[in-house]
């Protein structure tokens, strides 16, 4: 049963790509842990191939509507594959009970970014023809790949921000970009993290196919739904989240 409930709670990691550009891995991670019962370490490679597959799927959705940047993709691609190598080398030195609080606050992070994301919807239509700022891009582009690979986020709900500010891309293609952003993270955290846990490729496999659908799904609805809506919402779940996923394993490390 804790297998059917995971597939079924796999769906709203590719609907939450397909739709918003981000938060497949913020869901991942608990639904392996919580309820497929997966070691966290084992969980954050997992997480890393589930996404990548989903997000690369929902990208070329979000691409064939001209919802992409491929330049920008490139850029942030680029540098945030070699930050996700070597974050990945770091994921098994630390305490499952630590990596757990620290995908927490990172949770929290996210939460707290879409409630203020209109904000950076309103900064974005202020100069849309301007060129990117190149000079913070990098380092940016770097953090957000070495975060992807420690601790099994693709990074989606700081890189829509991110390319939508300093990028100067309109809110929807800053979606449809960061998936493709997502999806070369997460693939170079995965190849880092194999040979370091238990694969587990079966429940894998099948968790990205049930994201994939549900990716599907989220790209119709994004082209109708009030996005901003939708996305303060699932802001608030996902800071209940993290705030239930901080407090369960704080105690533990106090």
């Amino acid at each position: 049963m804790s297998v059917v409930l995971s597939l079924a709670l796999a769906t709203l990691i590719g609907l939450s790509l397909g739709l918003l550009g981000g938060g497949g891995s913020i869901l991942a991670v608990p639904i392996l842990v919580y309820v497929a019962g997966v070691d966290p370490r084992d969980a954050v490679g997992m997480s890393l191939a589930i996404v990548g597959a989903t997000s690369l799927v929902a990208g070329f959705l979000h691409r064939r509507s001209g919802q992409a940047d491929a330049r920008l993709a490139a850029v942030f691609g680029v540098l945030g594959v070699a930050g996700s190598w070597a974050g990945a080398h770091l994921t098994r030195s630390v305490r499952p009970d630590l990596l757990l609080v620290l995908f927490s606050l990172v949770m929290l992070a996210a939460g707290g970014a879409m409630l203020v994301r209109r904000r950076a919807d309103v900064a974005g239509a202020h100069f849309p023809s301007r060129s990117p700022r190149a000079a913070v891009l990098v380092p940016v582009a770097l953090g957000l790949g070495l975060v992807t690979g420690f601790l099994g986020v693709g990074g989606g709900f700081l890189i829509v921000p991110a390319l939508v500010v300093l990028g100067r891309l309109p809110m929807r293609m800053a979606v449809g970009t960061s998936l493709f952003v997502i999806a070369s993270n997460s693939a170079a955290g995965y190849v880092a993290h194999l040979g370091e846990g238990t694969s587990r490729f079966a429940l894998t496999a099948s968790f990205a196919a049930a994201a994939i659908l549900g990716s599907i799904a989220g790209e119709r609805l994004a082209r109708r739904a009030p996005a901003p809506a939708l996305r303060t919402g699932f802001g608030w779940v996902v800071l209940a989240l993290g705030a239930a996923v901080l407090v369960k394993n704080l105690a533990s490390l106090l």
